[in-house]
């Protein structure tokens, strides 16, 4: 076995078959499974685009994580979120729930007190949260986004202090680039961390951070050098406690979609910190954000077009059920043709998004690649919304229907982990560069 091992407590509570309350999972590489197992069913041929046990680059051993996180999202997160949506953020409760369900970390590697699976563990974790078509908790930005920056860059004093904590989802991570007069342009960050001594004092804000309010630790992109050749050149990370001196929650966000996700305001007023604060090396932090950034933009991808496999079977269901003109509106050759039309973009969305999660797998994904499956699916993901809620006629706008939740919650897609259009400005620079 090359494959990555790892321990998963809990799965029992979840229909795991160990007697002893644990189940031991390997995680072999898809080619290993495919030679030992019957091939696999792709998505397209399929009875439903959600079904388990398709796709190529999963295994066994994933379709079985995938059982337990379909279950728990069933259970702990969709009878909840409603009323969560009201509250404008999930429970503490249920990132607690997560964590002892094995459910965040899940690809920290096991020496620094994470699960120690791969990539395409993370990616079930993504894809079953948007079956259920609930955006509310931040799982995939604690676990993908903002713990590999610990991980990878941390000192093992900053490991041994967060990652364990964050594993139990007792610790909420969050990370704060995006700034009043700066978005998808890192380098017009404002800021700004000085240096006192041995001390930083940290000056600034920061707007739109998911998790923000319940966050337990940020990751603060500073400004640290501000004589540096180019911006790029002097920016920093550095951890930011909640209960800091200086470190203020604004309000909790009031947006049109992902009611349930806890967005704030953060205010950083003379708030002085440690030089056991910064993360990585002074003025190194605009190459670990573009290290990173590749995966969170693969992330955006995988959970739209997650998203657009549950919109596809919600609208499907709808169809087969709603009568017009005496026969349901599936027998309509319009409604037909439409159906068809998705599942073919769906479909090749998926191949494409697959290709993509097996790249970063194993350790080849560049970053125009990883633009182009977070521009491609997230302007997919907002075609299939608005086509499914034509679909679903005048029900389709109303709240209480998930299309209507999955349309709104769509919209933001586009627009963060750097927009589109910045995203074309990446494969095309890639194109014309004399590389």
């Amino acid at each position: 076995n090359t494959g990555v091992s790892f321990l998963l407590k809990g799965l029992c509570k979840w229909g795991c078959p160990c007697p002893n309350r644990c189940f031991h999972l390997s995680f072999f590489s898809p080619l290993q499974t495919e030679q030992h197992g019957p091939k696999r069913p792709e998505p397209s041929s399929a009875k439903s685009l959600i079904d388990i046990g398709t796709r190529r680059i999963f295994s066994s051993d994933h379709d079985i994580f995938r059982e337990s996180a379909r279950k728990f999202f069933q259970e702990e997160v969709l009878p909840f979120h409603a009323e969560w949506e009201k509250d404008g953020q999930v429970s503490r409760e249920l990132w607690e729930k997560a964590g002892q369900q094995g459910l965040l970390g899940v690809a920290i590697a096991e020496k620094h007190g994470g699960i120690g699976a791969d990539i395409l563990s993370s990616a079930v974790v993504w894809e079953e949260q948007m079956y259920v078509n609930c955006t509310g908790p931040g799982f995939s930005l604690h676990s993908d986004i903002v713990m590999p920056y610990i991980a990878n860059y941390g000192s093992e004093e900053q490991i041994k202090h967060f990652i364990p904590e964050m594993i139990a989802g007792k610790c909420i991570g969050a990370i704060a680039m995006t700034e009043p007069g700066a978005g998808s342009d890192l380098q017009g960050i404002r800021t700004y961390a000085k240096k006192d001594g041995s001390d930083w004092i940290l000056n600034g804000s920061k707007v739109f951070i998911t998790n923000g309010w319940m966050s337990d630790v940020v990751i603060v992109v500073a400004v640290t050098n501000r004589e540096a050749r180019s911006p790029a050149h002097g920016i920093s990370l550095f951890l930011v406690e909640n209960g800091t001196k200086g470190f203020i929650k604004g309000r909790k966000l009031n947006k049109i979609g992902l009611k349930a996700q806890d967005t704030a305001e953060l205010f950083f007023e003379d708030v002085r910190l440690p030089a056991s604060a910064l993360l990585g090396k002074e003025n190194k932090g605009f190459y670990y954000l573009m290290a990173e950034l590749p995966q969170e933009r693969l992330l955006i991808a995988d959970m739209a077009l997650a998203s657009c496999e549950f919109m596809f079977e919600e609208t499907r269901n709808y169809v087969k059920q709603r009568k017009a003109f005496g026969k349901t509106i599936a027998h309509l050759q319009t409604v037909q043709h439409k159906l068809a039309e998705m599942k073919t973009q769906i479909c090749v969305g998926r191949a494409f998004m697959d290709n993509c999660l097996q790249l970063h797998a194993d350790k080849r994904l560049d970053s125009p690649t990883a633009s182009m499956a977070k521009y491609w699916s997230s302007d997919l993901q907002n075609s299939i919304a608005t086509q499914c809620v034509q679909l679903h006629g005048g029900w389709g706008y109303m709240w209480e229907y998930p299309i209507a939740k999955a349309f709104v919650d769509a919209r933001v897609q586009p627009i963060y982990g750097g927009t589109n259009e910045i995203m074309k400005e990446l494969i095309a620079r890639d194109i014309v560069s004399d590389k």
